[in-house]
């Protein structure tokens, strides 16, 4: 896509998660041909869908197409993804049985079959697997809009076929890219609501705007994103999981620090169900979860580095 292309392809999409959420959304970024733009250009048709989603707390089955992509190009459907906090497959082969603990997304109901990923220590292997085979329930947690629902079941190794040898941690690696360009969307927004409501809430005859401690709030949040977005941006031209893992955590911790901060700024309209805030909140919160806490893979890296001696990839800033 050419520049003049990209625009025009930014600008649909941003529309299309502002009009449309869940299966809708699905339908028209369908009809708009994203899935094509996700195998033309997939830097910019997961950086724009994906912020889009966060902006505008929408909800779509993009993430499986994603990570589907990697794991299996010559279809899109529904992924297993791994248990909450952790980035690890989400089944195991164990002997002559394959045990099955992981998540679904919105797509994992109404899809016939789900992508699945099994380890055995030394590699890890893709089955298309029946969703009626699994066990699927409403997965209870903060945010209930997004859909997820948990996977578990044991299968017999043998009824799932040969499988296909696959790269699990280059799908996580996409997926948490995605997930990082999300939780700046979602801070940004955020942002955007303590701001308007820190210009128009007065006290003592002024907007609380000009109080000292609540701008240092909002400049705070602020470095925050543009600091994580610079992270995120820079991990799409140096292509290694390692970086990948380290950009979602520090979008996730910026994520998390800005929604403390504009929390205080919003102060008790910000606790209410009747301000849009909290659906924002309860987003970030989740997702800093999805494919690896913030600050388990951060902890990941640490232990890494004492066992190997040797310091993760430096960000390509």
């Amino acid at each position: 896509m050419d520049a003049a292309e990209r625009a025009l392809f930014a600008d649909t999409v941003r529309q299309l998660t502002v009009q449309h959420s869940g299966d809708e959304l699905d339908a028209a970024l369908g009809e708009l041909g994203w899935t094509e733009a996700l195998t033309v250009d997939r830097h910019i048709a997961v950086s724009v869908l994906f912020e889009a989603l966060g902006t505008a707390n929408g909800t779509s089955s993009a993430l499986d197409q994603v990570m589907c992509a990697v794991l299996t190009p010559s279809s899109h459907g529904a992924v297993a993804l791994p248990p909450i906090r952790t980035c690890d497959a989400p089944a195991r082969v164990e002997g002559s049985q394959v045990t099955v603990h992981g998540l679904g997304t919105r797509a994992t109901g109404r899809n016939d079959a789900v992508v699945l990923v099994a380890t055995d220590h030394s590699r890890s292997t893709s089955f298309v697997v029946p969703t009626a085979a699994l066990k699927l329930a409403p997965a209870r947690g903060l945010d209930p809009d997004l859909g997820l629902a948990e996977i578990s079941g044991s299968l017999e190794r043998r009824a799932l076929g040969e499988g296909a040898i696959v790269d699990w941690d280059a799908a996580v690696a996409a997926g948490q890219l995605a997930l990082g360009h999300e939780l700046i969307g979602a801070a940004r927004s955020m942002l955007e609501l303590a701001r308007v409501h820190a210009l128009e809430r007065m006290q003592f005859g002024r907007p609380i705007a000009s109080f000292q401690a609540l701008r240092h709030r909002l400049a705070e949040s602020l470095v925050a994103i543009e600091g994580a977005a610079a992270l995120v941006a820079a991990a799409w031209d140096e292509p290694d999981p390692t970086i990948a893992a380290m950009a979602k955590a520090v979008a996730g911790r910026s994520a998390r620090t800005v929604a403390r901060h504009c929390q205080q700024v919003l102060a008790g309209i910000g606790f209410t169900t009747e301000h849009p805030f909290h659906h924002y909140f309860r987003r970030v919160v989740v997702l800093d979860q999805l494919l690896g806490a913030g600050q388990d893979l951060t902890r990941r890296r640490g232990a890494e580095a004492l066992a190997t001696g040797s310091l993760p990839a430096v960000f390509p800033l």
